[in-house]
């Protein structure tokens, strides 16, 4: 896997202009859920809970968080907009009571929540359906002039694990194609081309080694023009990549902490601009280690 050339973009929030590319820009999960897959949920802490660890995050280097209301993990239940908006807008607003610049991006597929949470003072919208799951959600993003995050998924969270498996040389071609025709429906809506950044998806409707197809074949990702997030915190494929040299004593999030920083690494060296993160001091040092090696290799 050869080191790959970052382009430089600036991607256009919704009040800002973030610089992408000089280095791995870092954004922080917080799950303000009763059921994270990865065991972090803060919804029984309520409002305060969520404040508190944004602000944590965002004290402690991140460049961005991601407020998430809703699971995706396979078989979680499905929030309304209106449950979720009552998780997220006290926690958006409190945290920026406390940090007015403070860059947070909300994780949600529902339009009324990404106009409500833009009103409230969110910058982006991390859409995990790539703007299939609601056919309002274009609209929104292009009204609210929110960065978005635009993520290719295989089907819903309750598919993923009856779906058929893919080819080897069917991995790399299906997301290319799926996000090439997600950001035509975006572009067609008025979704300003700045504004966006291109997720893969990585364990969202791919099985077990096909996302490792995926992160092998990352750069060529850059053919669509856009900047690249990465989001593989704690993922399902790589606890069951290490799961024989996982011990009694080590949490399942544990053990997948070391497998999340070598696949972070990789990413970057691929070209990613921004890691999604659940670890953040790790993935920080990570980052900066692999920009260094970015910058030696293709200087």
């Amino acid at each position: 896997m050869a080191l790959v050339p970052r382009p430089h973009f600036n991607w256009q929030l919704r009040t800002r202009t973030l610089a992408l590319g000089e280095r791995t820009r870092i954004m922080a999960i917080v799950n303000l859920t009763p059921d994270s897959f990865s065991g972090d949920g803060l919804a029984s802490g309520g409002a305060d809970a969520g404040i508190t660890a944004a602000i944590a995050a965002i004290d402690g280097g991140a460049d961005i968080v991601d407020l998430g209301a809703e699971s995706t993990r396979p078989g979680a239940e499905p929030l309304d907009a209106f449950e979720e908006q009552d998780r997220l807008l006290p926690v958006v607003e409190g945290v920026l009571r406390q940090r007015p610049r403070a860059i947070l991006s909300v994780d949600t597929y529902h339009a009324q929540t990404a106009l409500a949470v833009a009103l409230a003072g969110a910058d982006i919208v991390n859409d995990v359906s790539g703007l299939l799951w609601d056919e309002s959600m274009a609209e929104a993003i292009e009204s609210t002039q929110c960065g978005l995050v635009l993520t290719h998924t295989r089907g819903r969270s309750q598919d993923w694990r009856s779906q058929p498996a893919l080819a080897p040389g069917e991995v790399v071609p299906l997301v290319l194609e799926g996000l090439r025709e997600q950001l035509l429906f975006a572009q067609a809506a008025g979704v300003a081309g700045q504004s966006i950044v291109v997720d893969p998806g990585f364990g969202f409707g791919k099985l077990g080694s096909e996302n490792f197809i995926l992160l092998a074949g990352l750069e060529h990702l850059h053919e669509l023009g856009y900047p690249l997030l990465a989001g593989l915190s704690r993922k399902g494929f790589l606890g069951e990549a290490v799961r024989s040299l996982q011990t009694e004593t080590l949490s399942l999030a544990d053990a997948r902490l070391t497998a999340t920083v070598a696949a972070n690494v990789a990413a970057v060296l691929q070209g990613a601009h921004i890691l999604r993160v659940h670890d953040l001091q790790p993935a920080r040092e990570a980052a900066l280690i692999a920009d260094a090696l970015l910058a030696q290799g293709t200087g």
